[in-house]
């Protein structure tokens, strides 16, 4: 089975060291094709302006000058190009990606770009309730027992699997828990406003709150209690129930006075 691995942390991020090793548990035939830089928030922008370039560190790890979605349209059409892959792998993100997240996530993004050219795609991320530290090892420990039984079981091929790992120690992790996408009501973005050594002014992200009280069943009340969630994600984005009311509305319509 021939693997390709990105993220959006970018090549020498940490955690597609750990996405390496849990790709190498899989198969001896494991390919690394990631940003060359941090691409965090990317969401599925492709280089559309500028030229893409590719640089070869070893036989099979490649880094691309542009985002998570250059990085698998690149290893698929031109570095893999002789045999497409059979699986695509996205992470580890150094964070979660639950609820809001998986819109602007370039490490879901990477998967969707791989799911498109279809190839069974699945991203990895690791919550970190606490800035301190990463534990890496949970992934390592559960990341390829999980996936070969999501392999065993199938899944259909315009949806992307979405595994969250929790801020725990591998033998504090609970369970599994198959999740649907939650929602956030407690946290919120704000852009900070600073001064650089020469005077001029500039903005940095930050959040801000506490942690949601979510429903059971979603990505959030699965990894606030320890488990490790997985969820099937879709790009199909229409609100069905809006839908039909617009529909009843307006459908016929012959003009707008």
């Amino acid at each position: 089975m021939r693997i390709l691995c990105s993220n959006d942390d970018g090549v020498n991020a940490r955690g597609l060291e750990s996405l390496v090793r849990i790709a190498q548990q899989l198969s001896d035939d494991v390919w690394v094709v990631a940003p060359q830089e941090e691409q965090s928030g990317a969401a599925r922008a492709l280089t559309l302006a500028h030229p893409i370039r590719i640089r070869k560190f070893e036989e099979r790890r490649f880094s691309v000058t542009g985002t998570p979605s250059d990085a698998v349209v690149m290893g698929v059409t031109k570095i893999l190009a002789d045999k497409k892959p059979d699986l695509l792998l996205s992470g580890v993100n150094n964070g979660q990606n639950i609820a809001e997240d998986v819109t602007v996530s370039g490490t879901i993004a990477a998967a969707f770009q791989g799911m498109s050219f279809g190839i069974p795609s699945v991203a990895l991320s690791l919550a970190r309730m606490a800035r301190e530290r990463a534990r890496w090892i949970t992934p390592e420990t559960y990341g390829a027992s999980v996936i070969r039984r999501l392999l065993e079981q199938g899944w259909p091929r315009d949806v992307v699997i979405n595994i969250n790992f929790p801020d725990r120690d591998p033998d504090d992790v609970t369970q599994i828990e198959v999740t649907r996408q939650g929602h956030r009501d407690a946290v919120q973005l704000f852009a900070e406003q600073r001064k650089d050594l020469r005077g001029g002014t500039y903005f940095w992200y930050g959040y801000t709150g506490e942690l949601s009280d979510p429903a059971h069943g979603t990505d959030l009340h699965a990894i606030y209690e320890g488990r490790i969630s997985i969820t099937p994600l879709h790009l199909a984005l229409t609100h069905e129930d809006a839908h039909a009311a617009l529909s009843t509305a307006l459908n016929g319509a012959a003009k707008i006075a």
